[in-house]
Formats: structure tokens, C-alpha cells, sequence
């Protein structure tokens, strides 16, 4: 995993033409300011986190005359976290949205783009302000909700609890699946992302409330149709390669 191992931080990115941050969000304002002083002129800095307007906002400032920032985000991954967590065919066929600010050094920006070609992705660029408006839609609204769901679960009853449990069902068993992830993680991408998460789940909160009262009305017609509009998106996950899912 690791050919030197040491715990300054400088001296870890000395000479590195390319240094990947891969912490939970919150912690990148002080790597940054601990690895800047190590930083030669010509490298690259970029990261792999689920939120990007914090990226630059954070590493920004810190970034040294010479040195490139380039957030990327690599779409792939499992409920578990750290180096032992990886496998080699994590990266292929899964999208590494590149989030270049204005201004990014272009040369840079391919470089990234082809470091993550190599690993199998397929690279897309994107504005970041646009990547976090997708990102709390197709993933951080999802995590919310898997975290409320067995949140839920466990303030039922003890009886009832172990019951949920015991007989959980597909659905229920891939929420909490999706619950497993790492919490300080989603933690720093809920409170760095909270604008786009809060306009998806003021969204989400709406419909829910439609179909409470569909289904206290017993207006199947709207619940069929509803239905069948989520068939069409699950069709179009499968046609666009999105739905392997590793164990």
C-alpha cells in the first residue's frame, strides 16, 4: 500500500508531482495548510471528497504560487472506508467527476483527467457548484435517508426492533447497507454541502408529503403513476451502467 510511511506531513508530498487528499472534508483545511510548505512548484492537488465548493473554498487560499488545485470526485466506493477497503477493479467503469475553478491550469486538468483513466473511470467536467446540486440529489439526499430509516428502526420498541431486524427484507437490508458508511464522512458532507442538501430534501419532504396523502385518500391512480415514473429512472440507471454494486 505505502513504499515510505511518515507522520510530517510536509515531508510526505516532498518531490510528489501529484498529491491526492482522500481525509473526510472537514479535516482539509488543516492538511492543507500542514503539506503547503512541502508543495513544489508544478504539482498538482487534488482530492477524491463528495463535495467540491468546500474544496476550493478550504484548499484555495492555501495553495501555493506554482502548485495546481484540481478537485476530482471519484463515483465509486462501498459502505466501508480506508486503504483496506479497496480492490483493484473499484475505479472501472465508474464516473471521476474533475472540478476545475476558473483560471485551473489546463495542462493539470488532463493530467488528472488521464491519472483516472488509467484506473478505468470515465472522467467528466463539471462546474463545482454544479457537481454539489447533482451529488445531494444522487447521492447525499440518499445517504440521509437511509441514516433516518434505520434511525427510525432503532426507536421502535425493543421488541419490535429486533423483529425489523430479524426479518428485514431487500429494501430494508440495502439501507442499511447504505447506513454502514463511515459517519464523520457524511457528516462533513452534510454541513458542507447543506445548501443543495437542504433545496433536495425541502423537495423530498414535499413529496413525501403527496403520497401521505394519496395513500390516506386511496388514490391508487396517483400511486401507480408514481410507480411507473420511477420504473423509467431505474431503466435509465441500468442503460447508463450505474448499477453495479460491490459487496
Amino acid at each position: 500500500i505505502a513504499d515510505s510511511v511518515t507522520l510530517d506531513q510536509a515531508a510526505a508530498v516532498k518531490d510528489a508531482d501529484l498529491v491526492i487528499i482522500c481525509s473526510p472534508i472537514g479535516a482539509y483545511g488543516t492538511i492543507i495548510e500542514a503539506i503547503a510548505p512541502g508543495l513544489k512548484p508544478g504539482a498538482i492537488v487534488s482530492d477524491v471528497g463528495s463535495v467540491k465548493q468546500a474544496v476550493v473554498r478550504d484548499l484555495g487560499p492555501h495553495i501555493p504560487e506554482g502548485v495546481h488545485l484540481v478537485p476530482a470526485h471519484p463515483v465509486a466506493g462501498t459502505e466501508h472506508s480506508g486503504p483496506e477497503a479497496g480492490f483493484p477493479e473499484l475505479f472501472e467503469d465508474r464516473w471521476c467527476i474533475i472540478t476545475p475553478p476558473p483560471g485551473t491550469d489546463e495542462k493539470s486538468v488532463d493530467r488528472v483527467t488521464q491519472f483516472w483513466e488509467a484506473l478505468g473511470s470515465d472522467v467528466e467536467i463539471m462546474e463545482p457548484n454544479h457537481h454539489d446540486l447533482v451529488m445531494a440529489m444522487t447521492s447525499h439526499l440518499p445517504h440521509l435517508i437511509a441514516y433516518t430509516i434505520v434511525g427510525t428502526a432503532t426507536d421502535l420498541e425493543k421488541s419490535l426492533t429486533n423483529e425489523v431486524i430479524k426479518f428485514s427484507a431487500g429494501g430494508f437490508r440495502d439501507f442499511t447497507r447504505i447506513a454502514a458508511s463511515d459517519p464523520t464522512m457524511w457528516r462533513d458532507v452534510f454541513l458542507n454541502n447543506r445548501d443543495a442538501v437542504l433545496e433536495m430534501l425541502q423537495r423530498f419532504s414535499e413529496d413525501i408529503t403527496a403520497l401521505q396523502r394519496a395513500i390516506r385518500w386511496g388514490e391508487g391512480e396517483t400511486l401507480h403513476d408514481l410507480f411507473s415514473r420511477t420504473q423509467e429512472v431505474r431503466r435509465g440507471v441500468i442503460e447508463a451502467k450505474q448499477e453495479k454494486m460491490y459487496d
